[in-house]
């Protein structure tokens, strides 16, 4: 059973949970408050299971920006405007410890902004002794080190809340011309996330390492990789936002096998009808089977918006590109998370729709690619009148599709050495047109890196040219399977209905060396279902 939560004022926030565990029916969803002029969502769970779970909140933040980033300014001015968004972020602290919660994410550039040069950036920035060398609480130890201002500021709220907070400033590192990539200004300037435990203690920082256009701040000399305990949920692993896209740091985290939280900060301009921040954070939740704690920065003339807190099977989300207002998220969260894939959550193999999966599988021919076009040594029944396939941009990239445009059926679209399926079923058709696209090669739009994608989306029209358009609205209701003979283990389900709705998946896994997800039951139409594959070794 799926249940999905909305509220009238703020259309696409909301919760998604599978019916795939028994557990998920003590959530009661959803609560709505206004506080101090923010919107505040509050999911809770029975009381007495509240020692199998911790209270995180994440906050969307509405951030007040600097006029002008390419001015030179004092260090008083920049502090001046920084302080009208940590007063914000108090407020939200307190907010948040009257729901007792333990740990709260904020948001990248949050507190300074955006835009900046090397040169206009650097009164904003906080001086940054290394935790690693240094144990320190900057509210009990304010004068220890000058230019702390913001980092005094965070750890003094962690203390008045009574939790651990994660946020994201821009800091300064002196060092001399023989240190490895020392800037010829004498100095390094990171983009850095920094966790305080709830006495005010500074835990750990991490120095983004995957910068996306960010010309104010340098790439550190090694990769970060950064795991925090906590007393309330054991280990979490922290990382910002361009970063979820690659290897390091964000998979070899995972490598620890204790690590079961993420806390993710993020500038994050939404792409459909892939790469949506909403859709991205469930997704990397649902794949790793860990919690995804992600707070996004809220500036919809930018296309930024859309935060949650995220389990492998279910999401509590905020995605909103009309109001301008902040957005507090708190949910109980599991302390061990269950993952989707689990022999509860097996399909039945009795199940016509997954019996006809099967046997299309086993009889799937043998193909492979020439110079021209994909050649198989024998075609399936289904296959034999095969619709003509096109190609159409999404996401930058040129994809190979085929229309969807009958009630049933089972389709293949082939491009380099993947080959994406659908089997398919729909109670009515729709007047929209909906097509089955693939691409396996290198992205090399807004950075480069290798992906294997199969998609099944709605187009922005009836023209196979509008295929990969940004949409938001569908009435087309699919029940399906969606497979592919991926070249990697890395792939991130994307399930996306109308109104910015996040869906979890009934089922995904390996059958046969194909990667499959299955879904029937869509609360509303169709957006984008799709496996999103990374070949980290092909970057």
């Amino acid at each position: 059973m799926l249940e999905n939560c909305k509220f009238q004022r703020h259309r696409f926030t909301g919760c998604v949970m599978s019916g795939a565990s028994s557990q998920l029916a003590l959530f009661l969803c959803c609560c709505y408050v206004v506080a101090l002029g923010v919107h505040t969502v509050v999911h809770r769970v029975a009381e007495d299971h509240e020692a199998e779970y911790y209270t995180a909140a994440v906050y969307e933040h509405q951030s007040i920006l600097s006029p002008n980033p390419l001015a030179l300014v004092s260090r008083k001015q920049a502090l001046e405007l920084m302080n009208q968004n940590l007063d914000i972020y108090e407020q939200q602290v307190m907010t948040a410890a009257q729901k007792g919660v333990q740990i709260i994410v904020f948001p990248e550039d949050g507190i300074h902004g955006f835009n900046f040069t090397r040169a206009s950036i650097y009164p904003y920035l906080d001086f940054m002794p290394s935790p690693q060398l240094v144990k320190w609480n900057p509210c009990l130890e304010p004068h220890r080190f000058n230019d702390t201002e913001v980092l005094q500021r965070l750890s003094c709220m962690a203390i008045k809340g009574d939790m651990f907070l994660v946020a994201n400033l821009g800091t300064k590192q002196p060092c001399h011309s023989s240190d490895q990539g020392c800037p010829s200004d004498g100095r390094f300037q990171f983009n850095t996330n920094v966790v305080f435990s709830n006495n005010g203690t500074l835990v750990d920082r991490y120095r983004k390492y995957n910068l996306y256009f960010e010309a104010a701040f340098d790439t550190p000399p090694h990769v970060d990789h950064i795991i925090f305990d906590t007393p309330f949920a054991g280990k979490f692993g922290v990382f910002t936002c361009f970063d979820i896209l690659f290897f390091d740091p964000a998979i070899r985290l995972l490598r620890d096998s204790e690590v079961k939280h993420i806390v993710f900060t993020a500038a994050w301009m939404n792409q459909l009808p892939l790469l949506a921040a909403i859709q991205i954070q469930s997704a990397f939740a649902i794949a790793f089977g860990v919690n995804f704690l992600a707070a996004n920065i809220h500036h919809p003339f930018l296309g930024m918006t859309g935060s949650g807190i995220h389990t492998p099977l279910k999401s509590f989300w905020h995605h909103d590109m009309e109001n301008l207002t902040g957005h507090l998220i708190i949910a109980q969260v599991a302390k061990n998370p269950q993952g989707l894939i689990s022999i509860e959550n097996a399909p039945d193999k009795m199940d016509p729709s997954h019996r006809k999966f099967l046997e299309i599988l086993a009889g799937d021919p043998y193909c492979e690619k020439d110079s021209q076009e994909v050649h198989c040594d024998r075609a399936t029944t289904w296959n034999m009148n095969a619709p003509l396939t096109f190609h159409s941009e999404m996401m930058y990239d040129d994809f190979t599709l085929v229309p969807v445009e009958e009630k049933e059926g089972y389709l293949r679209v082939c491009s380099n050495g993947l080959c994406c399926h659908l089997l398919y079923q729909r109670p009515t058709l729709s007047k929209e047109l909906y097509a089955l696209g693939v691409f396996d090669d290198l992205h090399t739009v807004h950075g480069t890196y290798y992906v294997q994608v199969c998609a099944l989306v709605k187009c922005g029209g009836r023209g196979f040219d509008t295929c990969g358009q940004e949409i938001t609205e569908a009435t087309g209701v699919f029940e399906f399977h969606l497979w592919g003979n991926f070249s990697t283990s890395y792939i991130f389900p994307l399930l996306l209905t109308s109104g910015m709705t996040l869906e979890t998946p009934d089922q995904l896994g390996w059958e046969n060396d194909h990667y499959f997800l299955r879904k029937s039951r869509l609360s509303s139409g169709l957006v984008t279902a799709a496996l999103y594959g990374r070949l980290y070794e092909r970057d």
